[in-house]
């Protein structure tokens, strides 16, 4: 990954950081067609200060770091829970949000011209409603009960936890099928030649999307909930 300064284009930025594409867009600097110019010429062009914008930058790019780290094999049930909660549920939260109005621009501009555009905004939107009420249902209930499991491992405790983590099993499959044909359908997220800065910044956060829900499943399907049936 290149250093980034002050002088690096603002194409390249959203390349190596696509979240900062969130960025640019609210403080309307643009960084599809005239995106290569250096930052501090687009920052200085909208009157603001290069050295607050860059410190943004670097905050995001923090962030994207934390986001990529590789979990310890060491953590016990809670601290993998609040693992799951702190990294893949805070993502989740943030990213699709954030992503929603590019998926939009992008079918509506480019749709008709690439008709899978469509499809892939149909899948984002299931996909997002999908992920944001299974972290909801895992925070508020499935998480908690099970925590009551772990601290009491009862007959009872057991029978009240296990149809939950059926389902949540049954919702990632779901999710897997879905990351399965956004995949197919975008060519393996490769966007056609010649693609504007926004239809190149959508296929790299979907992949990144992809890469985090399958590294979140994996957490809870081969280790958490693989875990809690151990003490079953």
């Amino acid at each position: 990954m290149n250093q980034l300064t002050l002088e690096s284009n603002v194409s390249d930025i959203v390349k190596q950081i696509p979240q900062t594409g969130d960025l640019f867009r609210k403080l309307r600097i643009d960084f599809c067609c005239g995106g290569k110019v250096p930052l501090q010429t687009a920052v200085l062009e909208k009157k603001l200060d290069p050295s607050e914008v860059f410190e943004k930058v670097k905050e995001i790019e923090s962030k994207q770091f934390q986001f990529q780290d590789i979990i310890p094999t060491s953590l016990d049930e809670k601290e993998l829970i609040h693992h799951i909660q702190t990294k893949h549920h805070a993502f989740l939260r943030e990213e699709l949000p954030a992503l929603s109005p590019y998926i939009t621009k992008i079918s509506k501009v480019h749709g008709e011209k690439h008709p899978h555009l469509l499809r892939v905004h149909e899948i984002f939107f299931h996909l997002k409603r999908e992920l944001l009420d299974h972290t909801e249902d895992e925070d508020n209930v499935v998480f908690p009960l099970i925590m009551q499991f772990l601290s009491k491992p009862t007959k009872e405790n057991a029978e009240q936890l296990i149809p939950h983590v059926f389902e949540l099993e049954q919702e990632h499959e779901n999710a897997g099928t879905l990351l399965k044909e956004l995949r197919e359908i975008t060519k393996n997220f490769t966007p056609p030649e010649g693609a504007c800065g926004t239809y190149q910044l959508v296929y790299k956060r979907l992949e990144y999307l992809e890469k985090d829900t399958y590294e979140h499943v994996h957490l809870e399907n081969n280790i958490l909930f693989e875990n809690v049936r151990n003490a079953m």
